[in-house]
This record gives structure tokens, sequence and C-alpha cells, in this order.
């Protein structure tokens, strides 16, 4: 008989906190952990390898927050539906999420049953919501749009790099990362980086973690 189950990828950059989600998951019999992952890029690589049906992420990785890795793993992948596991409760972040592409949002002290249900019924398309969130409703049309690499590049500002460590880590040149500064700055109506760093945190366009 072919194999049934609901094949799943989970990230988060704890291990102590991965193990328990995987015993949860795998309790249930419709449900088999095919990977782990600890960071946004760990993440972005084994969902084009082994194209899990559902990935089960936190939002604040090290390296590539979760609504950055979602993008670009939903832009190769449409058909992967992402859980977001979260322990933020604020409408910026979920509306974040939701922007990127995420089917569903949990906070993280989920009971084992209600994490299992909202893995099968993304699984299946359909849109989960913690009930704890109240109403969040769709995603975002009125928040100015950025570009995965904006949002990128904006966290790693957030984080207190200079436009070289930028473009060192993400291979780009140091003229390009102030390209897209000025871009996100234009795009947000925000004129100097302090004034970014808090407009990002406040709107959960970035982990803090």
């Amino acid at each position: 008989m072919p194999d049934t189950s609901i094949t799943v990828l989970l990230v988060d950059d704890h291990s102590l906190v991965r193990r328990g989600f995987r015993r949860m998951l795998e309790d249930d019999p419709q449900i088999r952990v095919i990977a782990e992952a600890s960071d946004g890029h760990d993440a972005v690589e084994a969902a084009a390898r082994l194209h899990p049906a559902v990935i089960v992420m936190d939002f604040a990785l090290p390296s590539m927050n979760g609504a950055v890795a979602m993008r670009h793993i939903l832009k190769s992948h449409p058909e992967t539906a992402v859980l977001i596991l979260s322990m933020h409760s604020e409408p910026s972040y979920v509306r974040t999420c939701l922007d990127a592409g995420a089917r569903g949002y949990l906070l993280k002290n989920a009971m084992d049953l209600e994490l299992v249900d909202a893995v099968k019924r993304v699984a299946a398309g359909e849109r989960v919501l913690d009930p704890r969130l109240g109403a969040i409703g769709e995603p975002s049309k009125d928040r100015p749009a950025l570009t995965t690499r904006e949002l990128e590049v904006l966290q790693f500002i957030v984080n207190g790099k200079s436009n070289r460590e930028i473009a060192a880590v993400l291979g780009l040149s140091v003229n390009t990362v102030a390209v897209h500064r000025a871009n996100i700055m234009e795009t947000l109506g925000i004129h100097n980086t302090a004034e970014l760093v808090v407009y990002a945190i406040r709107e959960g366009l970035v982990s803090i973690a």
C-alpha cells in the first residue's frame, strides 16, 4: 500500500523544543517527521530536497527568520503547507506570517492534540489560527510590501550589521545592499535607521530572538 502519512519538516533552533514537538507529532500514526532543521537556511535546503507536505516552523530563527524562509520555500514549492509555532501572540507577527504565506499559526504552548489537529488541517488545505489570538483576519493588504530580499536585509539591519557585513553574508555588493536599504526606507516612509528598527520590531517584520 502507498504511504499516505503526512510528511513533516520540523524547524526550531532549540533541540529540546524540536524533540518535544516531534514526540507530540509522532504519537499520531498519520504523521511522519522526515527531518529537522535549526535555522532558516537549513529549512529552505531541506524543503527543496525532501518536499514535505507540512513545515512546522518557529518565526524567530537565527540567520533567516521564519517569514523570509517561508517566502523562499513557497516560491519554489507553493503546495507546501507552513504552520508557524511561535511565542509571539501580537497581531503584527501573525499578519507578517500570513502575508508570507503561512497556512496556520499556533502559540508554542499549544496542547498535543491542538498541534496534531493543526498539522492535519493545514495539510488538507485549511487555514488554522490559534483561538487565543483573537480575530486576525486575512493577510494584510494595506501594509507596505517588502520583497523577500529586502526583508532579509532588514533583519540584518535590525541586528546591527553594517552594509559591508550584510553584503558579505548575502553575497552582494555593498552598493546593492545600500540600494536595498534605501528602497526599504522609501517603501516604509522612514528616514533613519533608528526609526526603521523600531518600526520593523513593532510591525513584526523581523525576529528579535
